[in-house]
């Protein structure tokens, strides 16, 4: 998977407007700043596009597949037609699902109810949480963290080689890094998979809103993601693909909307006949607007030209990669190396800092929202680090106090929405506080780093 580095001028691609941009924040040091949002990667804001069509549809709000009225039916079709925007924004199959969740965490467990029994599945240790733990009920094969692409590759293969040859097998990977924004081989990946007769389902909660993602282009069974890193919060996720082991499982949730037909058996027990679409695993009154701001937000994006966004967010990186590379006590955390293709998530560490404590002083300081923690994948952030798996440490800052070594990071994320003065902002702020340190004490609260309001600021 290549991603365009090419320039474009700012004119040519502004930065999409989104919620929250004008938004000021006070400073511990006195006085306010308009709020720098880095932590795309945990939730992006939402597009103005989506909160403008969400407004605009809300007083039309019915249930849906629930009634006659002209309410409920407008939902319905709203319901309806935003699951034909969703596959399409994804290049699905023409007999793909497209199944509506509540996250990508909820379309994996989803997945992962579904599988049949006895198989195998194969996922790397540097997987987000989301994908690395849903697989309770089946055969699991954790894989060592590779440190090329073509490591991954080979890794799998090797793995695979070994399985047994006539059970099912599932592989589950990243499509971009949520520690590191580094591009998997997802290309690659599936044809290994299924080269030794297993499928493939792709992570794409930190993928999809960087870069454009096409099922069929990929050769991937499935597709997980979250609406609220689309620019869409609300609650909402996807799990598109193949539909036969889906068919097959038992609903994920049973109730409403998910059977057909309910009878009462003579011995009093009762019989179902379940839906065979998607309505089979969306029991339930459906979360129409999520759906619906899902939908909006992949139109959005194709609307402004994916290509023109990826490239543009591609300068950023850039800049803040050569931004850091400037400051001899940060070091990025790398899988695949410098030259490797990523997205804008940026994972570092500062020598001298605890984490917990740089982010709380860039918070605090400058107005800038960063995430520090293990990020919900800790067995790759403990990787990268070079630590013990052993190792204390969650996700948040650590009972550490100001100044001590942490087990954790720094993660500084952006996107289509992000000004190029927030990108400017952060990297003077790095260098600030790496020459300068903090001009206020923090203390630990909580488990976090917070300012010390009762105490003057450094001198």
């Amino acid at each position: 998977m290549s991603v365009s580095t090419a320039a474009l001028d700012s004119s040519v691609c502004a930065p999409l407007p989104v919620l929250g941009q004008d938004v000021t924040v006070p400073l511990v040091t006195g006085g306010e700043v308009t709020y720098a949002a880095l932590d795309y990667a945990a939730s992006a804001p939402a597009l103005q596009r989506v909160w403008d069509d969400v407004a605009a549809y809300a007083p039309y709000y019915g249930s849906v597949h629930r009634g006659a009225g002209y309410l409920s039916q407008l939902s319905t079709d709203l319901f309806e037609n935003s699951r034909r925007t969703v596959a399409e924004f994804l290049g699905c199959r023409p007999e793909d699902q497209v199944v509506f969740t509540r996250s990508t965490t909820d379309s994996l467990n989803l997945l992962a109810a579904a599988i049949p029994a006895n198989c195998q599945v194969f996922v790397y240790e540097t997987e987000h949480h989301a994908s690395l733990l849903p697989w309770r009920d089946a055969q699991v094969t954790y894989l060592n963290a590779p440190r090329t692409q073509g490591q991954a590759v080979e890794t799998l293969e090797r793995a695979l080689a070994g399985r047994d040859p006539y059970g099912p097998a599932l592989v589950c990977v990243t499509g971009a890094s949520n520690v590191t924004g580094e591009l998997w081989p997802v290309r690659e990946l599936a044809a290994a998979a299924h080269a030794h007769g297993a499928r493939i389902v792709l992570d794409a909660a930190q993928l999809a809103p960087h870069h454009p993602v096409d099922i069929a282009e990929l050769d991937v069974d499935w597709v997980a993601f979250s609406g609220h890193k689309l620019y869409a919060p609300f609650g909402s996720g996807v799990l598109a693909g193949r539909a036969d082991w889906l068919q097959a499982a038992e609903p994920y949730l049973a109730g409403g909307g998910a059977s057909r037909k309910v009878a009462r058996r003579a011995d009093g027990g009762v019989d179902v006949d379940w839906h065979t679409t998607a309505a089979r695993h969306e029991a339930g009154s459906p979360n129409v607007i999520g759906v619906y701001s899902i939908a909006s937000a992949c139109k959005a994006l194709t609307e402004a030209g994916f290509d023109n966004l990826v490239a543009r967010e591609q300068e950023l990186v850039s800049r803040v990669r050569e931004g850091l590379a400037e400051v001899p006590e940060v070091q990025v955390l790398s899988l695949f190396g410098d030259d490797a293709p990523r997205v804008g998530v940026i994972s570092f560490v500062v020598r001298g800092w605890n984490s917990s404590h740089f982010a709380a002083a860039l918070s605090a300081e400058y107005g800038i929202g960063v995430r520090d923690g293990l990020f919900c994948a800790h067995p790759l952030v403990r990787t990268l680090l070079g630590s013990d798996p052993q190792d204390p440490g969650e996700c948040g800052a650590p009972e550490a106090e100001p100044g001590e070594r942490s087990l954790n990071a720094i993660r500084v994320s952006f996107g289509a929405g992000t000004p190029d003065e927030h990108i400017d902002r952060f990297l003077r702020a790095v260098t600030e506080l790496v020459r300068e340190g903090a001009q206020w004490k923090y203390r630990t609260e909580d488990g976090r780093c917070v300012p010390d309001r009762g105490e003057a600021p450094q001198v």
